[in-house]
């Protein structure tokens, strides 16, 4: 992280965030990273989409939030002109909303989408695309891959992408699914121009070391602007998308609403009173 920062005001905005953000959907493969990692991933993806328009292709953990945030703040003075989250999760799409509105940040949005869809027609050119998508431990990277595919329709083919994805050592699936993905983008004229392994921890029960990278890709001179972008329906890549027979069958995770937004739900506790000394 860069010296000048100041380090107790990043965790404060970035813990602002974190009380903004719903609570993750584990059985949708929902898993947030840790917010020491947040604060140092924030401020990478902030300086690596400087004055460039940034599609996120999902974002449970909330960095397009931190991003937009940190510089709203004046932490640090540099970021992306333009974030827009698309996410299947209407808890996720409101919160970021209601925290731009909120806080003013007039270059934060987000939109319903699920990336089994078509990418809107009327969407805005984008530069450069993050996703932390589903990892793809049980279908070998391929639901990495639609997400890495709907982040390059998003900058048409021509710009930059970070994808967040497992990385460890001790695990021969993690191996497989970078490869595969790596296959993927090499045949869609991306590159790897930078990898940083092993550099997230998140909060997960049943495998509290698993860690994550940075795999970074930039398009070839010679690729062709194309904005085309198409549904998927693959019997193969639905079945196992969010892992062992968790099939994509859900359109749309939708936000019942509530007039309390930002306290705990009157569904999370009971109140037991104390009864007056006689």
């Amino acid at each position: 992280m860069t010296e000048n920062i100041d380090l107790r005001q990043a965790m404060n905005a970035i813990s602002d965030v974190i009380q903004n953000r719903p609570r993750p959907l584990r059985e949708f493969d929902q898993i947030y990273m840790k917010a020491g990692d947040m604060v140092l991933q924030s401020e990478l993806v902030a300086k690596w989409a400087a004055d460039k328009r940034l599609a996120f292709i999902g974002d449970g953990d909330a960095i397009s939030v931190c991003v937009a945030y940190l510089r709203r703040r004046n932490i640090i003075d540099y970021g992306p002109t333009k974030v827009t989250v698309f996410d299947f999760d209407e808890r996720i799409v409101q919160a970021i909303n209601r925290f731009a509105d909120k806080e003013r940040i007039e270059h934060l949005d987000a939109r319903l989408y699920n990336c089994i869809d078509a990418l809107p027609a009327e969407r805005s050119r984008f530069d450069s695309f993050y996703t932390n998508p589903p990892w793809g431990q049980y279908n070998k990277g391929a639901s990495v891959n639609l997400f890495v595919q709907r982040g390059m329709e998003a900058v048409h083919q021509q710009g930059e992408g970070m994808v967040i994805i497992a990385d460890d050592a001790d695990l021969a699936w993690t191996k497989v699914v970078l490869s595969e993905v790596q296959q993927f983008a090499s045949g869609r004229g991306f590159f790897v121009s930078r990898m940083m392994p092993q550099l997230h921890s998140y909060h997960l029960d049943d495998a509290a070391g698993l860690r994550s990278c940075n795999l970074m890709f930039k398009s070839l001179p010679q690729n062709k602007e194309d904005s085309a972008s198409v549904a998927v329906e693959e019997p193969k890549l639905l079945a196992n998308f969010y892992g062992r027979d968790q099939a994509l069958v859900v359109q749309y995770v939708l936000e019942k609403k509530r007039v309390d937004y930002g306290k705990a739900s009157g569904e999370e506790y009971a109140l037991e009173y104390r009864q007056p000394k006689t």
